[in-house]
């Protein structure tokens, strides 16, 4: 195996785009200038943080590392401010903040893109004055403070959106650094990995022997959604579990799941590949004079896949939805599933997915519903009892594709979509984290969902 790369400031890499970043963490670094550093997940914006405040005139002074993201809304201005005690219930003490900790050094605000409008007000206020309040308190704090936050989200966006302060977005948008993703800087990759791997050689007491010519070319070509995170990732688990194998491309491609098992994007090369990459081939004229056209071709691209990425997700959703594995409590009703072209499905009623003998009627004097009184709706229905004899499709999409759809009819992809998210909601007593699991999505596109149609209460 090749010698580790150097680091500079701790940051790898020896790519133009990366040493760009250099350049830019030496300008700022020795200012107080606000830094708002973007990219996506995994990028090293965290990295980043610690190489500016290394090089500042406050390294001397602590770093506050807050993922704002991971905080819940309820006790985040606490987190960040602090309270003082009797402020709300459970607050049996005083305590500091986050900005007050920070005192004379610097603060991370990482994924600050989640933060609550109202909380950045005062964000705002202590970024301008570096004045604050405790929860609780009327006597205004002060704390001398330098601030770097990160965001992969587009914060302008979200200020056209109406969900980020236009004012704030200008005070934190002083110096903007964008961290390039990894499938931008594929001359990164391998010298990255290897670090990696001599790293988790020696933790583990292991040996790595490489990998074969087509395992590389894969390593290069695959878009690394998650980044450096997930090749670091990726790097651990062969250590570990090829440890003293020769690693070729059907074993690498074990590790590289993407964002999605099934129907994932993640695996398809990278627009940005080279030719040795076995990404996108370029010819002379196209490469001489034609790049507006190549730009162009990879924004295209680019959103063709986001757009088959959340349908495949939507797939999924729908599936677990109609084969209902939400793993429920057996005394809980699990309507059959309904013959294929037994009866449309109607997107504005809840109920038009179920055999019209298991539909619950509704009383029109008083909307209850008359399926109280049946008391075999308390138990699990039999398998046994469904129209599909007990055997269920094995692909419940094939199922929806035979399913008769009249003209006028069509359930739309957002209605379905959000007929998903409620019923597994209530499946789960609102519990998020298993909602979330049983669809096949992260939570945090749950909460984003929830946020978009309004699923809050």
């Amino acid at each position: 195996m090749k010698p580790a790369s150097k680091s500079t400031f701790g940051i790898l890499g020896k790519s133009p785009a990366i040493q760009t970043v250099i350049r830019q963490i030496e300008q700022v670094a020795p200012t107080d200038i606000s830094v708002l550093l973007q990219g996506e997940s995994g990028v090293g914006k965290d990295v980043t943080a610690k190489a500016i405040h290394s090089q500042s005139l406050r390294k001397e002074g602590p770093l506050v590392i807050v993922n704002c993201g991971a905080i819940p809304e309820g006790i985040i201005e606490s987190e960040l401010f602090g309270h003082e005690k009797g402020a709300f219930t459970g607050a049996h003490e005083a305590r500091m903040g986050y900005f007050e900790k920070a005192n004379g050094g610097t603060i991370f605000l990482d994924e600050i893109g989640d933060t609550p409008k109202n909380v950045q007000v005062k964000l705002l206020r202590v970024l301008e004055t570096g004045d604050f309040f405790r929860v609780g308190s009327s006597k205004a704090s002060q704390s001398d403070v330098r601030v770097i936050a990160a965001s992969h989200r587009d914060l302008w966006a979200m200020v056209k959106e109406g969900t980020f302060r236009e004012d704030l977005y200008y005070r934190l948008d002083t110096v903007k650094i964008k961290l390039p993703a990894l499938r931008e800087r594929t001359e990164d990759i391998l010298p990255l990995f290897r670090t990696f791997a001599s790293e988790f050689a020696a933790k583990y007491d292991s040996s790595f022997r490489g990998f074969t010519e087509d395992a590389e070319e894969l390593l290069l070509s695959y878009r690394w959604p998650g980044n450096i995170r997930e090749l670091k990732n990726v790097a651990e688990q062969l250590i570990v579990l090829e440890k003293s194998q020769t690693v070729d491309k059907t074993r690498l491609q074990k590790y590289l799941k993407g964002r999605q098992h099934l129907g994932s994007t993640d695996h398809l090369p990278s627009v940005h590949a080279t030719e040795r990459q076995g990404g996108y081939q370029q010819d002379d004229e196209f490469r001489a004079g034609h790049n507006d056209h190549a730009s162009e071709f990879q924004f295209l691209l680019k959103a063709m896949l986001d757009v088959r990425t959340e349908i495949t997700e939507l797939k999924r959703m729908m599936a677990n939805w109609f084969m209902g594995s939400w793993n429920q409590p057996q005394s809980t009703y699990t309507p059959a599933l309904p013959a294929p072209q037994s009866h449309p499905i109607d997107p504005n009623d809840l109920t038009s997915h179920l055999r019209p003998s298991d539909r619950p009627s509704l009383n029109p004097e008083d909307g209850t519903s008359d399926s109280k009184k049946d008391d075999h709706h308390s138990e699990t229905v039999d398998s046994s009892e469904s129209p599909w004899g007990g055997n269920a499709p094995e692909d419940p999409m094939e199922y929806l594709r035979s399913a008769q759809w009249n003209e006028g009819e069509f359930p739309s992809l957002e209605a379905l979509e959000r007929t998903v998210i409620e019923r597994a909601l209530e499946t789960f007593e609102g519990n998020r984290r298993k909602a979330s699991t049983a669809l096949g999505i992260s939570e945090r596109t749950l909460y984003r969902k929830i946020d978009q149609y309004g699923l809050d209460s």
